[in-house]
């Protein structure tokens, strides 16, 4: 399964998204518009996290969906 997915039911996912990680706005959540980058950026932004920190937190997040 691909990030595809998140991207074609972005409206959907934008709850989880906020639930992991609340400091992101629904501004910043209209922004990423279910872009995986933009994701990690915001998250970056947000949480002052390292590049590669910012990507394992997306990956293991994704790992644990059950779509």
């Amino acid at each position: 399964m691909d990030w595809n997915r998140v991207e074609g039911n972005w409206k959907q996912v934008k709850g989880k998204i906020k639930e992991q990680w609340g400091k992101l706005t629904d501004d910043d959540l209209d922004v990423i518009d279910g872009k995986r980058d933009q994701l990690e950026g915001k998250i970056q932004e947000r949480y002052g996290y390292e590049k590669d920190r910012a990507t394992k937190d997306v990956d293991d997040w994704y790992g644990r969906q059950t779509w």
